[in-house]
């Protein structure tokens, strides 16, 4: 089945309505066990012709991300990137988090008029950043979002190449931090990092073995190894060194890959 192409329908609606500066919002790193989570806002001129080859950043590969991103910059009136932390993502949950996240991604475009968010409503939000509307499946339907997803993929990809070189072994060059096999194993042989998002439960297990379906934590036939395993491996960690500030977001901007 061939990729949807994002259309500029939903920025058009606002344009006629007058509105000139519409983000498109989106962010990615929700689902792997270590990293930040990264969002890019992206606004784009009214009027402007789509660029070929943008779509959602899932469906594209490597190479054609990192020829996009650069263009998406270069047309954009103003792209934003924000992160919310390692310690952050478990201190709020990654919910929470994420649109943290977005929210430091809006504020770094210099103003809007209104923000087109990928995926469900989200309560709140628009007391933060103002009038919204969310799209289902934005990334892959909304031009300015889907630009966003692949600014958002870009820098976050650096981000866990450059860690890959600070933290050999895990593979993060390769699986970016999701749960792959390789990951899972390099835990187990290697265990935790800083960077590592210990509130999530995937971890957890991955610690304690593959065949768990329940936390042992809470599970009185877990073997005495297991609870110990567990217990001395989610101890809190100073995380200062996973917080993800402007200036690490400004040199990962800049940062060309190898």
């Amino acid at each position: 089945m061939a990729p949807i192409v994002p259309t500029l329908r939903q920025e058009r609606r606002l344009w006629n309505d007058g509105l000139e500066r519409v983000v498109g919002v989106d962010e990615v790193g929700v689902a792997p066990t270590c990293g930040a989570v990264v969002a890019a806002a992206v606004i784009m001129r009214p009027g402007c012709h789509r660029i070929p080859g943008v779509r959602d950043s899932k469906t594209l590969s490597a190479a054609q991300r990192e020829r996009l991103a650069p263009l998406i910059r270069a047309r954009a009136v103003a792209v934003g990137v924000g992160a919310a932390s390692v310690r952050e993502i478990d201190q709020l949950n990654i919910y929470h988090a994420t649109h943290l996240a977005m929210r430091r991604a809006i504020a770094r475009v210099g103003g809007h008029e209104h923000v087109l968010v990928d995926g469900n409503r989200i309560a709140g939000f628009e007391a933060l950043v103002g009038p919204y509307s969310n799209v289902v499946d934005g990334d892959a339907r909304v031009y300015s979002i889907a630009c966003a997803s692949v600014v958002a993929k870009v820098v976050r990809d650096r981000m866990m190449e450059l860690l890959a070189a600070r933290y050999p072994g895990y593979g993060w060059e390769r699986n970016q931090g999701y749960a792959t096999l390789e990951h899972r194993q390099a835990i187990r042989r290697l265990g935790l990092t800083p960077f590592h998002r210990r509130s999530f439960l995937a971890l957890q297990r991955t610690l304690a073995g593959d065949q768990l379906e329940l936390d042992l934590m809470a599970d009185p036939a877990a073997s005495a190894e297991s609870h110990e395993l567990l217990s001395r491996e989610l101890v809190p960690v100073m995380a200062d060194d996973a917080m993800l500030d402007a200036l690490d977001l400004e040199s990962l901007e800049r940062t060309a890959p190898a």
